[in-house]
């Protein structure tokens, strides 16, 4: 029986893996057992009972086995079977254990024929059987049937993968010789995860049902697909035998005649049937166990002292121990401010690839939306307000230099417009800084009331400064707005504006490139239609290519005269779209009065509005900062009065 002497150590495991399944854990460790794998109707439940001697698999169409079986064998005097769920009750008839076994999957499964990956331990004692143990899992399938989910190939693959993919696990790999081994989805698995066959046992089954003048002779030599554990072949009972009840011991005593007689396994029939494939796991299993035991053995002990340490450090626990909450306390309120500062500095262990978070979206506040709806006005509307002044200032005479109060109001009155964009930069802000709180508050979820206090804390105190910071902007304003610094390097003033006109006109601009990326150009389909461009924005020009590597120029649009302005997105349109328009009224590209520039986001919009700011094309109602106000109304006096 087996090898001598090592006869207790699948008893053994099989101890260690009823405890984790009572428990529901691992405990990180990787038992050694034997799990067997192959498509439907490949003879997997023939096989494990040709094994006990015994009917006591649920068999039908479709996907019979929908929980993995952890199948435990052990030799005894007496014949019975035991549930691990079902403690204490044997079972002696074993038509009751298969309608225990539908019984128990349905329990967990439902009745559609749907799988679940919690095993259903069951033990069998039994004279004619060697210790062993095997985990019979659900069977390969491609298609769906009746109420089963569209995925369930993937579902079974990845229940199968839990169990095969760990390096104590051996393969048992259950194929019908009347199909060909190379389609074979259990050689087909376990070459994935064993792709030399070390850990792979190859079975063969149906061999009797081959087309006559066939034979499987060079799978079973192990000259096909080699495997280092070899192929054994079996011939299970067929349809008929089974329907008609027939008896396993009279089906083994045939599949010892089929070998012995059959002239293409004659010659290696000793090593051929059920009772050796049975004494052949056995061994394998004992030896793969006493492989495995020093490096199991470590990992407990390593668990242990672990463990051990760990309940030396709570012996004195006591539960109402002020100082230990207060501990508790302090670490998790650092933790929630350790993770808050992580998120907004970007130095987080995860990095977000999706979309922006923390402290890139208030970067992105501060950079792309808030310079764009800094200042708004109307450049005509500004020139009549100007002249306007000027005139009202001067009443009934005719002046000869410009007021003093005339530029302070117009300059003080465009300072003003600062103020909405401002506040609204704070309340955006703002509310990147709540959401962040409540992402960092989500490691409480184990202390609602303490994660509700905490983000209600934080929120109010954020609030706070809101009020203070909006005070802030709004004196900064103020203070802009009571003083004009007219000796600033900046400033131009009346006597050089026309000398510093004539150098801007002499100095020539380099032609910087500012953006590039992807943009979908749409236009009619007529011409063209949609497409997407690689563009080059720089300070002189807008181009588009064919691709990254702007080889294949299509266009090259100067910048003079351009200008910005929002397309509201069609109906079924996913993507945000603005258009480029001349303000001269003529074509922009071919004979379009404007195109439209296509982005897949929000983000990119405004990014892109934002480069093409610093490009100088503006939307319709400019937007510049607050020296070009000045330069603007320097340049009116120099015109007007010089």
């Amino acid at each position: 029986m087996g090898n001598r002497g090592m006869e207790d150590l699948i008893p053994l495991i099989n101890k260690l893996q009823d405890a984790f399944s009572t428990i529901g854990q691992s405990c990180n460790l990787d038992l050694p057992q034997i799990a067997v794998v192959g498509g439907q109707s490949a003879g997997k439940s023939s096989v494990l009972e040709n094994f006990v001697g015994r009917d006591f698999l649920p068999r039908g169409s479709g996907i019979v086995t929908r929980r993995p079986l952890i199948l435990q064998l052990v030799n005894n005097k007496a014949e019975y079977a035991e549930f691990l769920h079902c403690k204490g009750r044997k079972f002696v008839d074993f038509d009751e254990v298969r309608q225990e076994i539908e019984a128990e999957t349905d329990r967990i499964t439902g009745s559609n024929k749907g799988i679940s990956p919690i095993p259903i331990n069951l033990r069998v004692y039994s004279p004619h059987v060697l210790n062993l143990t095997l985990i019979d899992l659900p069977g390969m399938t491609k298609v769906a049937v009746g109420d089963q989910p569209p995925d369930i190939e993937h579902q079974i693959r990845d229940m199968l993968m839990q169990f095969v993919t760990r390096e104590s696990c051996l393969i048992l790999a259950v194929t019908p010789a009347n199909t060909d081994l190379a389609n074979s989805d259990a050689l087909k698995l376990s070459k994935e995860v064993d792709p030399q066959g070390l850990r792979t046992i190859g079975v063969i089954t149906k061999l009797d049902l081959m087309d006559e003048g066939t034979d499987a002779r060079d799978i079973m030599e192990n000259k096909l697909l080699p495997l280092r554990r070899g192929y054994i072949g079996v011939v299970n009972r067929s349809q008929k035998d089974i329907d008609g009840r027939k008896d396993i011991r009279a089906a083994l005593a045939a599949e010892r005649k089929f070998f012995l007689s059959h002239p293409s396994y004659r010659h290696m029939a000793e090593r051929m049937g059920t009772p050796h494939l049975q004494k052949t796991l056995n061994q394998q299993l004992t030896n793969h166990i006493r492989d495995t035991l020093p490096g199991l053995r470590s990992k407990l002990q390593s668990q242990l002292l672990s463990l051990e340490k760990e309940v030396e450090e709570y012996k004195n626990f006591r539960p109402d121990d002020p100082t230990r909450k207060t501990k508790a306390l302090l670490q998790m309120v650092q933790q929630f401010g350790v993770d808050f500062e992580k998120c907004i500095e970007g130095s987080g262990d995860q990095v977000d690839t999706a979309e922006l978070s923390g402290g890139a979206r208030i970067n992105r506040i501060f950079h792309e939306r808030f310079p764009f709806e800094l200042i708004v006005f109307d450049e005509k509307e500004l020139r009549r307000e100007i002249s306007h002044a000027i005139k009202n200032v001067h009443g009934v005479r005719t002046g000869l230099f410009t007021p003093d109060l005339a530029f302070e109001t117009i300059v003080k009155k465009q300072i003003r417009k600062l103020k909405e964009p401002s506040l609204k930069c704070v309340d955006l802000v703002v509310s990147e800084l709540t959401t962040l709180v409540r992402k960092s508050a989500k490691k409480l979820g184990s202390y609602p009331r303490l994660r509700e206090e905490t983000e209600r804390i934080v929120t109010t105190y954020v609030r706070e400064r809101e009020g203070k910071t909006k005070d802030q902007v709004l004196l900064l304003i103020d203070i802009e707005l009571s003083y004009i610094n007219t000796n600033h390097e900046d400033f131009i003033g009346f006597a050089n504006a026309q000398q510093r006109n004539i150098v801007n006109k002499k100095r020539a601009i380099p032609n910087q490139v500012i953006r590039k990326g992807w943009l979908t150009l749409n236009i009619s389909i007529m011409k063209g239609g949609s497409k997407e461009y690689w563009f080059v924005l720089t300070a002189e020009s807008l181009s588009w290519y064919k691709d990254e590597e702007e080889k294949e120029k299509k266009y090259m649009l100067p910048l003079d005269n351009l200008k910005l302005r929002d397309v509201e997105k069609g109906f079924m349109s996913t993507k945000h779209i603005f258009a480029i328009f001349n303000t001269e009224q003529r074509n922009v590209y071919k004979d379009l009065r404007q195109i439209e520039l296509a982005c897949d986001s929000q983000e990119d919009m405004d990014s892109w509005k934002a480069s093409f700011l610093r490009a100088g094309v503006y939307p319709e109602k400019d937007q510049v900062l607050m020296y070009a106000f000045i330069l603007l109304l320097c340049y009116y006096y120099v015109i007007t009065y010089y």
